[in-house]
């Protein structure tokens, strides 16, 4: 899968994960490798228990291989050990998560559900809101930004999610099921918006997903079975690029 030309914004290289030892070891990850390049978008497919979510939650730096190297953005942050000290600030920095459910906090309306991100990285006020509103015009729920989330459709809760995620412009863009809730129309919606967002920001997106109505949107797929990953060419197309948000 490596491209000439271009760098890799995830690279996992030989990773492994094992939970437990002795006769008790599970191992949930064999010697793992996968690229990602910028304005790409690839789904992680298996069947439950075959180790999407840890592979996930590893590249986001949430849970320690065991062994095997991580590279994000150019960066090395794993190499048998982290290589970086504060983990919170580089996943704030370098990451944008989006998940199954929008998790959106219901006591705030969608613009400061946004927002709440930009003011755990160090922003202004004034600059998270303007940020914030930005984002959700961008995603096209600008008129929903004083609603709170019990007040929002399904589709519209994820789509102030995505622009939770994007708030700190982050290049990988890390998608857990994002679809599982949603019909067939609107998941095809908010692909065809991870899809765009990828182009416009030369962003990487790895999206977990058993949605089989989708995988026209990826650029590749890998699939994992116990742990072990076995890939897929699967049929990308080319978007029109526009604006850079």
């Amino acid at each position: 899968m490596a491209e000439t030309g271009r760098q890799p914004v995830v690279r996992v290289e030989h990773l492994s994960k094992h939970f437990g030892q002795g006769t008790a070891r599970v191992d949930a990850l064999v010697d793992i490798n996968l690229e990602v390049f910028p304005g790409q978008v690839v789904g992680l497919m298996g069947p439950s228990g075959s180790g999407k979510t840890t592979l996930l939650h590893c590249i986001a730096c949430i849970l320690e291989p065991s062994s095997g190297r991580i590279t994000l953005d150019g960066e090395a942050v794993y190499d048998e050990r982290w290589l970086k000290a504060d983990l919170r600030r580089l996943r704030l920095d370098k990451i944008g998560f989006i998940f199954q459910y929008p998790n959106l906090l219901p006591f705030l309306d969608g613009s400061d559900n946004v927002a709440i991100v930009l003011d755990l990285a160090g922003f202004s006020a004034a600059a998270a809101r303007t940020r914030a509103i930005e984002l959700l015009d961008y995603l096209e729920v600008g008129h929903r930004k004083h609603a709170l989330p019990k007040q929002l459709s399904g589709g519209e809760a994820q789509r102030v999610a995505i622009a939770r995620a994007l708030a700190n412009r982050p290049r990988i863009i890390l998608a857990d099921e994002p679809t599982a809730p949603l019909d067939s129309a609107r998941a095809r919606i908010v692909m065809d918006l991870l899809r765009r967002i990828a182009v416009e920001q030369s962003a990487a997106i790895i999206v977990v997903t058993h949605d089989k109505m989708i995988l026209d949107r990826f650029d590749h797929i890998y699939r994992l079975r116990d742990g072990r990953l076995e890939t897929d060419a699967a049929a990308g197309r080319q978007l029109a690029t526009t604006a850079v948000v």
